[in-house]
């Protein structure tokens, strides 16, 4: 158990009293029109391996999504490629460094970066963590959780008001994948999420996988989670991978890797998330261990199935 941490037993939702905060029409500020919106189709995470399979058969794939700072040069072979695809495929960027819940503030260097892809790739949807992951100069290889109070909501409302002016769009937030609770937290982080929205008028991007494993770890019942999640912000969905370990107490202890298939609870976790949402433009998330195309082409053709009832019927 780490210090200043508590394991939980009741899903992270609830109602929490906030101070009035009006933000007049944040969300039109930053509206913008992509060349291509994404569909509520599959997605998947794109990978240089995949090059040549995804021209030759995407099917049942619509979108790619790619990780912004793997496309942050000024050239060579990844943007020829990435060009290529923009022409044919809605591009979603995630973005993994720039510490939106940092105590700093954000790397002018990075995003300026940030901005330059954008401006010439111009994705269908730009999104981010709900993490830190840097300390003074320091940057850490890992997305770590923060604790849910008056203050971090400031920050990060500030950080993300600060994104969204500098690129000129409405962004994406990602719940996070947690392991512990923290002893501190003001909130829940429904209520957390969901005020951030109101402030800013970013959208939200909902990881289920997340939800499962965030859940399984401090013993809440994701389903919960989900009912009570704004599902009406949620612009993209998540589905990945975890591996399955357990604590010191023998209890499962989930991490989560996006190096696996995704598992059938989390399969039924995103059903029912579905039956609550409607449609959503859906990624699978596959990053450590990358399968050949037709393993991965397979998990995005389950979310097709899936999605495909709740399609709107086609007038005749």
């Amino acid at each position: 158990m780490q210090p200043g941490c508590r394991t939980g037993v009741d899903p992270p939702t609830g109602t929490h009293a906030f101070l009035p905060c009006p933000r007049p029409e944040r969300r039109a500020m930053f509206d913008h029109s992509p060349d291509r919106p994404l569909p509520a189709a599959p997605g998947v995470g794109y990978k240089a391996q995949h090059f040549q399979d995804i021209l030759d058969a995407p099917a049942p794939v619509a979108w790619l999504e790619i990780h912004a700072e793997n496309y942050m040069g000024a050239g060579g072979r990844p943007i020829a490629q990435l060009k290529a695809l923009a022409d044919r495929f809605p591009i979603s960027v995630h973005g993994v460094g720039l510490s939106i819940g940092g105590e700093g503030p954000l790397n002018a260097d990075h995003l300026a970066r940030l901005k330059h892809l954008v401006k010439w790739l111009n994705p269908a949807s730009f999104s981010e963590h709900l993490a830190w992951s840097t300390h003074d100069s320091h940057f850490l290889n890992d997305l770590l959780p923060l604790p849910y109070t008056q203050a971090t909501l400031a920050r990060v409302c500030a950080h993300i008001d600060q994104v969204q002016t500098t690129l000129g769009r409405r962004m994406l937030l990602e719940n996070p994948s947690t392991y512990v609770a923290f002893t501190d937290s003001e909130m829940s982080e429904i209520d957390f999420l969901t005020e951030i929205t109101r402030r800013t008028g970013c959208g939200l991007l909902l990881d289920v996988n997340n939800v499962f494993v965030s859940a399984t770890n401090q013993n809440w019942d994701p389903r919960a989670y989900i009912d009570a999640f704004p599902l009406a912000a949620v612009g993209e969905i998540h589905l990945g991978g975890h591996e399955e370990d357990a604590d010191e107490y023998g209890a499962p202890l989930l991490i989560d890797s996006h190096g696996a298939e995704v598992v059938d609870p989390v399969w039924a976790l995103y059903a029912h998330t579905l039956a609550r949402s409607g449609p959503r433009p859906t990624l699978i998330e596959w990053d450590t261990d990358v399968p050949d195309w037709p393993v991965l082409a397979a998990e995005a053709r389950r979310a097709a199935d899936l999605l495909a009832p709740l399609a709107s019927p086609v007038a005749p």
